[in-house]
């Protein structure tokens, strides 16, 4: 237990939209060695992601996701279009989407700012690079960016 923290937050939530289980563990095992303490949610295809979001069927007691990462390359419905989806609905909208994918094509990069993603990782092919990404990344969104407050509802 660390001295410097007489006052522990509240962990982040985090959704973590991605259907390769090598990358879900990946992303798990550098969230766990980083300095952030984080409670990762994950589902695995675009249609699970939505009903997360808007908190259906199984997951009606969910936290709502302080922070999106978003794998455009899902079955069933895909990241593009769980992206155009969750920035269209007003009451989600102010969730940051950060896309996290394989894909470095410059049309992929521009669809996704095109549809409000608020940034777009290119996953590194080798392990320590991707921990490192996930770590930066991490650091930025959790201890630098402020990240807006659940929307009341009435």
């Amino acid at each position: 237990m660390s001295e410097s923290h007489s006052f522990q937050a509240e962990p982040a939530q985090l959704l973590l939209i991605e259907d390769n289980p090598g990358d879900v563990r990946l992303t798990k095992e550098a969230f766990e060695q980083g300095q952030i303490e984080t409670d990762l949610h994950v589902v695995s295809d675009g249609n699970e992601a939505l009903s997360f979001l808007s908190r259906d069927g199984e997951y009606t007691d969910v936290p709502r996701p302080d922070l999106v990462l978003l794998d455009l390359n899902l079955p069933g419905k895909d990241g593009e279009n769980v992206l155009e989806e969750l920035k269209d609905d007003p009451t989600l909208r102010s969730i940051p989407v950060i896309v996290l994918t394989s894909s470095s094509a410059d049309e992929d990069i521009a669809r996704s700012y095109e549809r409000h993603a608020n940034a777009y990782l290119t996953k590194p092919v080798d392990p320590d690079e991707f921990s490192q990404t996930v770590r930066a990344f991490e650091e930025f969104w959790f201890s630098v960016v402020r990240l807006p407050p659940e929307e009341e509802t009435s």
